[in-house]
């Protein structure tokens, strides 16, 4: 049996170089009937402001060979993810996005280590235009780290079906910018769910295929890591916050003793556990969103300045070779 739970509270609750040219991204009339989304381990424990958890604990791509490479003299891998920056957005959630990222990425900066990699995992962008791109870009540029890596979000394939953002950040991916690497005994993939979707989350057969072979090789005992935009389990499809192809994907994982899903586009700490696949959702660097069936719509919430930071954050990845588990650690801006 499967439980999902909001982490603030505990509570259960309901081929490279070439890109398809066929417009299967969000139109502005799409992006407008989207408007609402501006947008593991078992164990969770909140202490001084951060949420603690552990979940279950990879071969080589051209794209992660670097990431591999940066890391291989050493037997512990740490990584950050970040998500959901909406470089762009202007209004009364947050006035200053691109400040409160620059926060971020300090945060990143201070951790006390270097990161082998970070990943965004998503909407980096609000409304996908090559300003927009080229500002983030910079300021990502600034996180002391050996290789940033990205996955899309809805916001950035606004009406060009992502091509802006493949130019920007997909150099050396697959198909609509999808990718697998490996670094110290961990396979990390990274899908794209963000485009040809008119409710909910969409992978298609091309990148369901890609998966399949990409693992065919690997033994069972291989700790994955997937990372997308969208939740590959069902969190709240009233509100589009699900994958509706999914479990195509999910039932080529079965197989594996421990596979991690981390998401973005949520803005906001959840997990869920399905036997041996541990789902999480990231908070945001931009603005909250609304709890599951707690507002009419998704949209971004306005809270008191003093505030904001609380619902802001980052996560933090440890693992170490000869460990079953990855640890985690989510930390607020505040």
């Amino acid at each position: 049996m499967s439980d999902y739970y909001d982490s603030d509270d505990g509570a259960p609750a309901g081929d490279a170089g070439r890109w398809p040219e066929t417009e299967h991204g969000m139109n502005r009339r799409q992006l407008l009937r989207h408007a609402g989304w501006f947008g593991g381990a078992v164990v969770l424990t909140v202490a001084s402001g951060e949420v603690i958890s552990h979940i279950a604990d990879s071969r080589d791509s051209n794209l992660g060979a670097a990431a591999g490479a940066a890391a291989a003299g050493s037997g512990e891998l740490r990584f950050v993810q970040v998500s959901d920056s909406h470089i762009g957005f202007h209004g009364p959630a947050n006035l200053d996005v691109a400040g409160s990222f620059g926060e971020a990425i300090n945060k990143v900066n201070s951790l006390g280590f270097r990161p082998d990699f970070v990943m965004h995992s998503g909407d980096l962008t609000h409304l996908s235009t090559a300003g927009q791109f080229d500002q983030v870009k910079q300021l990502m540029a600034g996180m002391k780290t050996d290789r940033v890596f990205t996955v899309p979000g809805e916001h950035d394939s606004i009406g060009d079906a992502g091509r802006a953002y493949r130019r920007t950040f997909g150099m050396g991916t697959l198909g609509d910018g999808w990718y697998s690497f490996d670094t110290h005994g961990v396979h990390f993939i990274a899908l794209v769910n963000t485009l040809s979707l008119e409710k909910l989350g969409h992978l298609g057969n091309e990148q369901i295929d890609f998966v399949r072979k990409d693992i065919a090789g690997l033994s069972s005992d291989t700790p994955i890591v997937v990372f997308s935009h969208i939740p590959l389990f069902a969190m709240y499809p009233q509100w589009g916050w699900s994958t509706d192809d999914a479990l195509k994907v999910i039932a080529l994982l079965r197989r594996f003793s421990s596979v991690t899903c981390l998401n973005g586009h949520v803005h906001q700490l959840f997990t869920k556990t399905d036997g041996n696949i541990t789902f999480h959702s990231a908070t945001t660097t931009a603005y909250p969103l609304p709890k599951p069936g707690r507002a009419p719509a998704p949209t971004p919430q306005v809270v008191p300045a003093r505030q904001l930071k609380d619902a802001l954050g980052i996560r933090s990845v440890g693992y170490r070779q000869g460990d079953r588990e990855l640890a985690i650690k989510d930390q607020r801006l505040a």
